[in-house]
């Protein structure tokens, strides 16, 4: 049985896309996050000043896609610290980047950040778990239905 080549990931560098494909796919993710009914009171509750937010997650998806090194923040304690965060809010959250990213129109950039992203959710979501239930054992990986 022949399985289909599998493709690399492509790399995170300055050739892959450019800073200004970075900041439409953030804004434009942003943009749709603050719309959606569940996600949105989660992200009000919490950003208060969303120029500083935008250009923080900026400079995060530059070092993630281009391999910029201009991050420098802890993403993973502020989400943990959140009560109402639930599989549902991983599974939009990662649907709606994977939309925006579709309609980036460079794919081996929307490979790599949807590749990212999956990681991301999936970490956190895992991380979450074993916070609040640590005597369950871990759900599988985010999905998308």
């Amino acid at each position: 049985m022949q399985h289909p080549p599998v493709t690399a990931l492509p790399t995170p560098s300055l050739d892959l896309c450019s800073e200004q494909e970075v900041t439409r796919l953030v804004h434009d993710f942003y943009a749709r996050v603050r719309d959606e009914p569940r996600l949105a009171p989660v992200f009000t509750a919490r950003v208060h000043d969303w120029d500083a937010h935008l250009a923080q997650l900026v400079d995060f998806w530059s070092a993630m896609l281009r391999g910029t090194r201009r991050f420098n923040g802890a993403p993973m304690p502020k989400h943990m610290a959140m009560d109402e965060l639930d599989r549902d809010l991983f599974d939009r959250w990662l649907q709606l980047f994977r939309q925006t990213t579709a309609e980036c129109a460079n794919p081996p950039m929307q490979r790599l950040a949807d590749d990212v992203a999956t990681r991301i959710a999936d970490t956190f979501w895992r991380r979450f778990q074993m916070l609040r239930w640590p005597q369950l054992p871990i759900a599988g990986a985010v999905r998308l239905d």
